[in-house]
């Protein structure tokens, strides 16, 4: 008979990997529970770009995003799209995203984010030299490239706020660029290039850390869903799963957007709402881009992965709904194909989309809820999860252990929405 661990995380994605990580190396029995495979088409990062680095800390909610995206609301290919829906979550989050959406709100968000990301990269540079791991993280940068000289001049306004605070940026003109990538038929302007940029080969950086946490003796258990709990006297006494029952000393609730509706068995609501992202993955064509490029105009991202390409983006606030909208899809490739007019066709590999968890601020939770004493929840990523994950992890293991943090855990409270939700 299985003993009941001394830590129960729920979500085996990449932050309740890390969690799982930091926690099995303070010493603590630790099992791990995911309702689908590690690194499976469930999870939210199963089919994402795995940038990881220091850009993308600006929040999803600045000034200026609300018009923008009331703009995309009418095409129906845009990168930005809500579902007009009589949903009293969504009203409220949307409410407390347009109050985030200020210069104030924004350099606060930016600040916490960038310092999540630093830590996290040095974390992934550490495990990179890990056997198993080591050929699932490339380094060497990324390009953000513009294609309208619009977009090429706001660009280079808003990367002010990097470089003022360290990030090691460089300019580049289009010839610049193509100097960089010989191979790459861009049609930009300019771009930005950052230095200290990398990516995570995925799926096979989770399903390989899953792997290495077995091996370390952590209880992985894989297609197994939680349907309740049982409580007494501010404790989680009891955790009810597809796999049994299990009484745990800790709880941790890191599965990303399922997050908000296992704690609301718990009598809280937290401020999430998923966002549906889209991938379309391809054979490499023989004029790929050799790096990382974000078409920042139109919201895409594109990962080389040795024989493949990758082609991410938009941003759905459609509930749970996990359907694929084909105009989306054109959307990516049209974007792709102003960016980069003469890329060789190839063969589609995989279309995959998935819900990224997205609190209003951009400011993920991590942290105990009240009147628990032995829950801590660790979710509302975004867009940017895996950049944070290890920071998140570290802390989250930090909060059990009663260490101290290596980050103020004020900003990510997770009742900082509480008086709103109801």
């Amino acid at each position: 008979m299985r003993r009941d661990p001394e830590v129960l995380i729920i979500g085996g994605g990449v932050v309740g990997l890390f969690s799982a990580y930091y926690l099995c190396l303070s010493g603590k029995d630790v099992m791990l529970l995911d309702q689908g495979p590690i690194g499976g088409p469930q999870s939210s990062s199963s089919g994402n770009t795995g940038y990881v680095g220091t850009s993308g800390a600006v929040p999803l909610a600045e000034p200026g995003v609300i018009s923008q995206g009331l703009r995309w609301l009418m095409n129906p290919e845009s990168p930005f799209y809500i579902r007009p829906r009589l949903d009293y979550q969504l009203l409220l989050w949307l409410l407390r995203f347009r109050s985030a959406c200020t210069e104030k709100q924004v350099q606060t968000g930016f600040r916490v984010l960038l310092e999540m990301k630093k830590k996290s990269l040095d974390i992934f540079r550490q495990l990179s030299d890990t056997d198993g791991l080591s050929t699932c993280f490339t380094d060497g940068g990324k390009l953000i490239a513009f294609n309208t000289p619009q977009g090429f001049e706001q660009g280079c306004k808003a990367a002010e706020m990097s470089l003022k605070n360290g990030v090691d940026l460089e300019i580049l003109t289009a010839e610049q660029v193509r100097a960089l990538e010989p191979d790459a038929p861009f049609a930009i302007c300019g771009a930005i290039y950052n230095k200290e940029d990398a990516y995570l080969h995925i799926p096979e950086f989770t399903i390989r850390m899953g792997r290495m946490l077995e091996t370390a003796g952590v209880d992985v258990q894989q297609s197994c869903t939680v349907f309740d709990f049982e409580a007494a006297n501010g404790r989680i006494t009891t955790v009810r799963t597809t796999a049994g029952d299990f009484r745990p000393k800790e709880v941790v609730i890191a599965a990303g957007t399922w997050s908000a509706a296992l704690v609301r068995m718990l009598g809280y609501n937290l401020l999430l709402q998923p966002a549906k992202g889209y991938s379309i993955t391809i054979k490499t064509p023989r004029n790929g881009p050799k790096r990382p490029v974000l078409l920042n105009e139109g919201r895409v991202a594109l990962t080389p992965l040795g024989d493949m390409l990758r082609f991410a983006g938009t941003l759905e606030l459609v509930g749970m709904d996990r359907s694929f909208s084909r105009r989306r899809l054109d959307g990516i490739m049209k974007t792709v194909r102003a960016y980069l007019p003469d890329l060789e066709p190839t063969e589609i590999v995989e279309i995959w989309n998935g819900l990224r968890p997205c609190t209003p601020d951009g400011i993920p939770f991590i942290g105990r809820i009240d009147p628990y004493h032995n829950v801590t929840i660790a979710c509302g990523h975004g867009h940017i999860g895996m950049g944070l994950a290890p920071i998140t992890g570290k802390l989250v293991a930090q909060i059990i252990e009663g260490a101290p943090p290596d980050m103020e855990l004020t900003p990510f409270r997770v009742d900082r929405y509480r008086r709103l939700v109801f």
